[in-house]
């Protein structure tokens, strides 16, 4: 009998701290985040930002500041919200705002929001910071603006040359090669490879209004988390039907 008590304790505390620790990971990983998290230098990217809501109250607006050495291009449109733009004297944006409007609520809790938008990135390699406060509807802020330790971090986006990052820019809609000018795109040119990248940047946006996934968790903290949270609840598991057995053991007995 005090073998099986001790299982049924055992057990019981295992499962208790696999719930907070699954609770604890859910909120662990719900921060703002930029993807794609590797990109390469020079590519034309396509961005996504996710936004998710972590309080009982919904987020009315987000603004995010550009990393120095990020050229920002183009943002998609969105239903509902009103997008502004800030720029410096050199007339380079610096920040992009996303706000509700008309009946909009904005992001209740429980829900996460997603927008899209178009930069060009550093010609070096380098890590930028995504910059980004978030706005509830009480009026409160919270800043994603702290290192990868903090409690509030901002997102990273590592910059590289490796043609590993070169695949997934591609995936993300680049469609620019290394050293190619700003003005060669901008410009009203009929050749055909300029309409081909013309073609790829409208397909990367069009991807995203129909609905295909392109921001896909896989920062490294949030991966180790969940596949900790795996093992403890296997364990849980084992325990459990240790405890069972156990017990039917002792009853035959």
């Amino acid at each position: 009998m005090k073998k099986t008590s001790w299982i049924s304790k055992l057990t019981s505390t295992i499962a208790t701290g696999t719930a907070a620790f699954m609770l604890f990971a859910g909120f662990a990983s719900a921060h703002v985040t930029v993807s794609p998290s590797v990109a390469q230098t020079s590519a034309w990217q396509t961005y996504t930002i996710k936004i998710p809501s972590e309080k009982d109250l919904p987020t009315t607006k987000i603004t995010m500041k550009v990393p120095e050495g990020v050229a920002f291009k183009q943002y998609q449109p969105l239903a509902g919200w009103k997008i502004t733009t800030e720029k410096n004297d050199s007339n380079e944006v610096t920040s992009i705002t996303w706000e509700v409007e008309g009946d909009n609520e904005g992001i209740i809790a429980g829900q996460f929001q997603q927008f899209n938008f178009v930069a060009q990135n550093p010609k070096t390699e380098a890590e930028v910071a995504w910059d980004a406060f978030q706005y509830y509807s009480d009026g409160s802020i919270v800043e994603w603006t702290g290192q990868p330790s903090d409690n509030n971090p901002h997102s990273i986006t590592t910059i590289s040359e490796d043609p590993a990052a070169a695949g997934n820019a591609a995936a993300g809609g680049d469609h620019h090669s290394a050293g190619t000018s700003d003005e060669g795109h901008d410009s009203a040119a009929t050749d055909d490879s300029k309409a081909n990248d013309d073609t790829t940047l409208g397909d990367a946006l069009n991807d995203t209004v129909t609905g295909e996934p392109n921001n896909t968790d896989t920062d490294p903290g949030t991966l180790k988390l969940q596949q900790a949270t795996l093992i403890v609840s296997i364990l849980a598991l084992i325990l459990s039907f240790l405890g069972i057995a156990l017990a039917t053991r002792r009853k035959k007995r």
